[in-house]
């Protein structure tokens, strides 16, 4: 069997990278007891998993961090039309400001990952979530300082970027610290889901607050949720010395070890890893822009809808869609199925079928029919989860976190791209059918690319040793 030895909070393991998942919880000085209490390394950091009632809390408290994310990430996009009149923005400045969010998102999903590892990713997510839940509640504020609205508003939304970039990496590490593997991906899937809670949450409550108090009360009431859920974590869920770190784990964390660095390049010669990351970057960055845009398309499109209908609806009808495709992907394969053949059916449903409703909602002149589009488009889209969001594990199960971040970052980048690229188009088309031909266009390319490469047969095995 393949020893593991423990070396400042991080796992490595021998070469037997078959037997991985035997060691992932193994630690050496005190073993994992049925009552899962807590235990310590060397280093001081606890390390143990949650007992079943602490899992359960910690999955409620995450399930709400990660809406309250979404509620804060969502926030500048619901209120960009009243900003843009306001502050007399066109649809290029509007698409800078709702851009440079991703310019900050992609920079830190690696690092965030990485850092988890270290010092822990409780820290790392309560860190993040302090600064942009603070940063949420001073941006009406930020008005009152200069009259250069646009710079300020720019800024913002980068560090907001910047700092939630960290949040999913340090999810990723939390789960493979804390949850014991056959609860994993219970947790997982159920967390996940808070990004459809956020972006109904502040869909609704958001838009009401729009019309009853001004886009300023959405900004106050997404920053103070997000703070007081800090408040919360830090006082009911833990204890003064999980609190505490060194300023120095925060730069030890910012290497990349030697070992990691040699199964970077050895996986990135393999077609199958880059198939995956162009189709993640392809549909990361598309699902970007309609979150970005499409609050404005039936803003402007129909003027005289309610805001909290077309801001509610189509994430609403992504929840049940997102656990559909789960249960139908395990479905399949347990039937006999390939998996490599599920996953790229699911992926032709999330990005092939998905694209041809957004096409049709650029077509029509129906709010009705116009819902129905987005709230299909939106919600066949969550199949991507049972393609190539698990195809990643199929293919490198040893460093599927460290993929994750790099299929990520360049979605992100993409995203920055696709977003203000879609102000720049609708501002010089007058159309928005030019904005869905972008998205349907970018998400054809990942899904091609993915189905010509694509494969689900394990491709990390190269490396005698592998620093997780």
């Amino acid at each position: 069997m393949a020893s593991s030895i423990s070396r400042n909070g991080v796992q490595v393991y021998s070469s037997e990278l078959g037997s991985l998942h035997h060691h992932n919880h193994h630690y050496h000085q005190q073993p994992v007891k049925t009552t899962y209490k807590e235990g310590t390394k060397k280093d001081g950091n606890v390390d143990s998993y949650w007992s079943r009632p602490e899992s359960r809390l910690w999955t409620v408290m995450l399930l709400l961090g990660t809406c309250l994310l979404y509620c804060a990430r969502v926030t500048m996009p619901i209120c960009a039309v009243a900003m843009s009149s306001n502050f007399d923005w066109d649809k290029k400045q509007s698409g800078i400001v709702l851009s440079s969010f991703f310019w900050g998102y992609c920079l830190t999903q690696i690092i965030g990952g990485h850092l988890s590892d270290r010092i822990g990713g409780e820290k790392v997510l309560l860190l993040s979530a302090s600064a942009w839940g603070f940063i949420t509640a001073i941006t009406p504020l930020l008005t009152y300082i200069s009259s250069a609205h646009l710079i300020f508003m720019t800024i913002a939304r980068f560090l907001m970027g910047l700092l939630q970039g960290v949040f999913f990496p340090a999810l990723a590490s939390l789960y493979s610290q804390k949850v014991r593997e056959s609860e994993r991906a219970f947790t997982c899937s159920t967390v996940g889901t808070g990004s459809q809670f956020g972006t109904l949450v502040i869909g609704g409550a958001g838009s009401l607050l729009l019309d009853w108090y001004g886009w300023e009360s959405v900004f106050y009431f997404s920053g103070i949720l997000t703070l007081l859920w800090v408040y919360c974590m830090c006082k009911y869920l833990l204890n003064e010395k999980e609190l505490i770190f060194r300023l120095e784990h925060l730069a030890n964390g910012l290497s990349l070890s030697k070992q990691t660095k040699v199964l970077w390049k050895q996986l990135f010669k393999k077609a199958p890893i880059w198939a995956v990351i162009v189709a993640q970057l392809s549909t990361s960055s598309t699902f970007f822009t309609l979150l970005s845009w499409l609050p404005t398309f039936f803003k402007e499109t129909f003027p005289d809808s309610k805001g909290w209908v077309f801001n509610v609806v189509p994430w609403l009808v992504a929840i049940p869609t997102s656990l559909f495709s789960g249960f139908l992907s395990d479905h399949l394969i347990n039937q006999g199925y390939k998996t490599i053949t599920v996953r790229k059916f699911m992926q032709v449903i999330g990005s092939g079928v998905s694209s041809i409703f957004a096409l049709c909602l650029g077509q029509t002149s129906s709010f009705c029919k116009a819902m129905v589009f987005a709230s299909v488009s939106i919600g066949l889209q969550t199949f991507n989860h049972s393609g190539i969001s698990v195809n990643v594990q199929d293919l490198a199960p040893s460093c599927a976190g460290l993929l994750f971040g790099v299929g990520n970052t360049g979605g992100a980048l993409l995203g920055v791209v696709c977003v203000y690229l879609a102000g720049h188009l609708i501002e010089t088309t007058g159309s928005w059918v030019s904005v869905f031909n972008l998205v349907a266009t970018v998400n054809v390319l990942g899904l091609c690319t993915f189905l010509v490469f694509g494969e689900a047969q394990r491709v990390d095995t190269d490396s005698t040793y592998i620093d997780l």
